[in-house]
């Protein structure tokens, strides 16, 4: 069971981010077919990765693909505590090696596009104004919304079980939609990491790969899309927890 649970929470995560940070790189890298084709195209590419790799994961784990998501399900007494580092180390495995998918995908263009930080972008976020408390508020407030949503969409289209199963019935398609509205609203300050794997591990790819230019990696910063996503997806949960009768 934690062997299955290890491989769909990675092929899933895999998915999420080949590509989530696969429609960056197509948007930011010179000469892309899709350079500078903007916010909406990338919030919608995001919204079909979370989706896909939900549909993926979801007979397996439950389509977490998220440690926020993971450590929120046990803070509220609905996952094993025991489970957690099986679904943790699937996920930030899938993370980088989808990252390291995306950087093969457009081997052709790193040398070509002369920003390093375009090139970061590709792989983890940045916030638009650097500031520690407000880029954390941001980041809590959009992983709050995260798991208020997961719970408001798995009790009505999945089963509210003492597990929940985000792969059941419309849920991944509806998780893509809440992600969407969560990048469109909440995604302008800090690019809406809500996903400690999603951005800690292609960073870790970013700052490993042959980059060519690619500068630094922004170790200053990688903290705050860990720790505020944790901290906001355990108080979405237990909201959400409080409003639902047991």
């Amino acid at each position: 069971m934690e062997g299955n649970i290890f491989l769909a929470e990675m092929i899933g995560t895999m998915i999420l981010i080949l590509l989530g940070d696969g429609v960056v790189a197509n948007v930011l890298l010179k000469d892309s077919k899709g350079e500078n084709a903007g916010w909406i195209v990338i919030t919608t590419g995001w919204a079909f990765a979370v989706a896909m790799g939900v549909f993926a994961a979801g007979v397996y784990s439950g389509a977490h693909i998220n440690p926020a998501v993971t450590v929120a399900f046990a803070a509220g007494g609905d996952l094993p505590w025991g489970d957690v580092p099986v679904y943790i180390l699937g996920q930030f495995a899938g993370a980088i090696v989808g990252a390291i998918l995306v950087w093969l995908a457009y081997y052709n263009h790193w040398g070509a596009t002369e920003d390093p930080a375009l090139k970061l972008a590709v792989f983890s976020t940045a916030p638009a104004r650097r500031n520690t408390g407000a880029n954390f508020i941001t980041e809590m407030i959009g992983t709050f919304m995260l798991l208020v949503g997961i719970g408001a969409i798995t009790n009505t289209f999945g089963q509210a079980t003492s597990t929940p199963d985000l792969g059941v019935g419309l849920s991944p398609f509806m998780i893509g939609v809440l992600v969407w509205a969560i990048g469109l609203s909440l995604g302008g300050p800090t690019g809406y990491a809500i996903n400690p794997a999603r951005d800690l591990g292609p960073r870790i790819a970013h700052a490993i790969l042959p980059i060519p230019g690619k500068g630094d990696s922004d170790w200053g910063y990688a903290w705050i899309p860990v720790v505020a996503p944790i901290v906001g997806g355990i108080i979405g949960w237990l909201v959400w927890g409080a409003l639902v009768p047991a």
